[in-house]
């Protein structure tokens, strides 16, 4: 245990491991790493997660390799600019810390994303580096997610992607408006250049594996990425048209989304007395699952009249309240794709109520136990013919029943509150 009684050392993670809050895309889960004889796995159920004092959720060992950077980007705590402390870890010093950590049950795995120190290349050997005598020193097999730099050579991206479970490149900002606004050194070609990479690599290396079991496993649980939400004036339109793009061209496991935290004094970005736009960031993950699982499209949910989600009620309603032309459906006759159309009905609950109907026709009574949110649903459908909402099916009064109670003037939003999450529509 010699790292952790480095006065040097404990700095160094406090200065890096406060400055990685700020990355939320650190989710650890779609992959298994197994070995014989090493260190940890990647089981989903294996991984630890904490919170930040801030209240996000942290897994992993989530730190930062370098605070020290060549960019100036406006809205970031590492910019050259800040005149924040600055820490770096040696190879060695981040593999002896992971392992220590992971030996006194802090830990399943680790979670890195760093600053770009000289340049992209002397920065990703680094990691490289460390991640090396993770894997093959120490032999530990537990979860990496790590974070790719844009502008680094490929072949080094290539030798990353063998070492990392997960592979993600920040985006940050999902235009090249905002790009040139707030991060002029980074150019949305140079940023989408690894993107394209990874998703191709990680498609022969599929098709290799299903030829040669034994080939080693490329990026096996996907790349992400993360946007910066209302450090610009981009819209939710502009956001979600971004993600819907990603997901599409280059099958993303996930885009994250990060209410902007303000931590810099420019005229550019909000006041620094301003709050993070943590209910907007919710309504963004809500519709981010609409287009994952629900077969939604961005056009759908908002357009150039309404650019922006609605922050009172969850987009999945709000599209309800703007389409009532089609409901209300009868729950015994409608496809699966239009039960998924319905609020209060989730995946899960669609896929029962299609299970069920095939040998017997589903009472109103019935959906309750299936796991329909029936104070939302009951609006939106008709159970054996019959309607249960007992209101007229007007948009203004329909709105007004699905209106959450006021909230305490001390209330933030969490992703798990509000109308109800994103998985439980």
């Amino acid at each position: 245990m010699r790292v952790l009684h480095s006065p040097d050392l404990l700095e160094k993670l406090q200065i890096l491991a406060g400055a990685a809050k700020y990355d939320v895309s650190c989710a650890s889960s779609g992959t298994t790493r197994r070995g014989g004889g090493g260190l940890g796995n990647a089981k989903g159920y294996g991984i630890c997660h904490t919170w930040a004092a801030d209240g996000r959720c942290v897994a992993l060992l989530k730190v930062l390799f370098t605070n020290k950077c060549v960019n100036d980007c406006v809205y970031c705590a590492c910019r050259r600019g800040s005149d924040t402390p600055r820490a770096a870890f040696t190879a060695r010093e981040l593999a002896e810390l992971t392992v220590e950590f992971y030996r006194r049950n802090y830990i399943e795995g680790l979670f890195l994303s760093s600053a770009i120190e000289k340049n992209p290349d002397y920065t990703t050997e680094n990691i490289i580096a460390a991640l090396s005598l993770l894997r093959r020193e120490h032999k530990f097999f537990g979860y990496i997610h790590v974070k790719a730099i844009p502008g680094t050579d490929p072949t080094l991206i290539s030798r990353l992607g063998l070492l990392a479970d997960r592979v993600s490149i920040n985006l940050e900002l999902p235009s090249a408006r905002s790009l040139a606004l707030l991060a002029p050194q980074k150019q949305m070609p140079a940023l989408l250049a690894p993107v394209r990479q990874i998703y191709e690599e990680s498609a022969a290396n599929q098709a290799e594996r299903r030829r040669f079991r034994s080939a080693p496993k490329f990026v096996p649980a996907g790349q992400s990425t993360q946007f910066i939400v209302g450090a610009t004036p981009d819209s939710d339109l502009t956001l979600l048209s971004a993600s819907e793009t990603l997901y599409r061209r280059f099958a993303l496991k996930r885009v994250y989304f990060s209410a902007y935290v303000p931590l810099n004094d420019n005229p550019l970005l909000p006041a620094l007395s301003a709050m993070p736009p943590l209910r907007r960031e919710h309504r963004l993950y809500q519709a981010d699952w609409l287009l994952r699982f629900y077969g939604f499209q961005a056009g759908e949910l908002l357009d150039e009249s309404q650019p922006n989600l609605d922050t009172e009620l969850d987009p999945k309603i709000i599209w309800a309240l703007r389409h009532l032309h089609v409901f209300p459906l009868e729950i015994n006759r409608a496809s699966p794709e239009e039960l998924l159309r319905v609020p209060g009905i989730g995946v899960v609950s669609a896929r029962r109520i299609v299970r069920q109907r095939r040998f017997c026709a589903l009472n109103y009574d019935d959906l309750g136990k299936i796991g329909v949110v029936i104070k939302r649903a009951r609006y939106f459908i008709t159970c054996r013919g019959k309607y249960y909402g007992g209101i007229p099916l007007k948009p203004e009064i329909v709105r007004s029943r699905l209106l959450p109670p006021p909230a305490p003037a001390f209330y933030q939003p969490s992703l798990f509150d509000g109308a109800g999450s994103a998985r439980d529509e």
